[in-house]
């Protein structure tokens, strides 16, 4: 299957915080919050949503191309991508700017604060499908710059490309007519059981509504693992416990990256799910969203310590 991803690419400056950060809100100041956390450390990982989950494809095999603008400060990363196997011919470097950076802070409850440099991401946009040669059989949106986020979901259903939409941290951004004309033209939705609420909200759409006329919709959440919504039915799927917690950061897309794999093989959806259980997994027991590392046959290995796949996940180890 040719995938191809959009959202963001960004370096990561992550930091931990050894303390609680809901100790240090008052509920009466909420309006005038002045607060500075010191860290015990920060180290700068690869990190975007769009390489992250090529990434884990490509630890499972798969070649998915990455469309996304980038700063003259990402040759280093490009190699790293294309060592593992991602296509990164669609990457535009676009001249005088910075990769985008995101900084986040991790208390010891792995709650999270973070800010969010656009940087070369910004200028997203300048990217168009009309551009491309032919035509993948499946895009994945992500967050990505606002016009970005308009533009690929109308361009995809002028050309009739099948989009997964992934909305997920750009939906405050985003205006209510936007993000329904995102979800009704979607093939699929993948998103958190927080925002299908912000989605319902913000669009004014039933949970029904969000449903009806979609392939199939992923809601994932978090220790209760994911819901697999599709032809009517609800498909349940648990979470791998991890042998650590190390970093939260990037589980989702991780996430994201195990489900396609086993989407992209025709596998049923149970199995779809747990594979991108067990990619999150992995993911979390990392500091960093692109640190861990595993070959397909390992993978599927640990995938058998938990889940019975009827030897079907023969097909990643081929």
């Amino acid at each position: 299957m040719d995938l191809v991803l959009t959202g963001s690419v960004a370096y990561d400056y992550l930091m931990t915080f050894p303390g609680l950060f809901k100790d240090h809100f008052l509920p009466d100041k909420l309006d005038s919050i002045s607060l500075s956390f010191l860290v015990d450390s920060m180290v700068r990982r690869r990190g975007g949503i769009s390489p992250n989950i090529a990434y884990t494809l490509a630890l499972l095999g798969g070649h998915p191309r990455v469309m996304a603008t980038v700063g003259e400060d990402f040759t280093e990363y490009r190699a790293t991508l294309e060592s593992v196997g991602v296509d990164t011919s669609l990457m535009k470097v676009i001249p005088d700017e910075f990769t985008a950076s995101f900084f986040a802070n991790t208390d010891q409850s792995n709650s999270q604060i973070a800010s969010f440099y656009p940087g070369a991401m910004d200028r997203a946009g300048e990217l168009s499908f009309h551009d491309l040669e032919h035509k993948p059989d499946l895009v994945v949106i992500s967050p990505n710059a606002p016009d970005a986020m308009v533009q690929y979901p109308e361009e995809c259903q002028e050309l009739g490309i099948p989009y997964l939409y992934d909305p997920s941290q750009q939906i405050p951004r985003m205006t209510g007519e936007d993000l329904r004309l995102g979800v009704e033209g979607s093939f699929a939705l993948m998103v958190n059981d927080y925002e299908i609420e912000l989605i319902k909200k913000h669009t004014g759409m039933s949970k029904s509504e969000i449903r009806e006329g979609r392939h199939f919709v992923v809601v994932t959440r978090g220790e209760a693992g994911a819901s697999i919504y599709t032809d009517g039915e609800e498909i349940r799927t648990p979470i791998v416990s991890p042998e650590i917690i190390a970093d939260p950061t990037g589980v989702g897309d991780a996430f994201r990256g195990g489900f396609l794999t086993g989407y992209s093989h025709g596998l049923d959806w149970e199995i779809c799910g747990k594979i991108g259980a067990l990619a999150a997994t992995y993911c979390l027991e990392s500091t960093g969203t692109q640190e861990h590392i595993y070959t397909p046959e390992e993978f599927v290995a640990r995938f058998r310590e938990h889940f019975d796949d009827g030897g079907t996940l023969d097909i990643l180890v081929k």
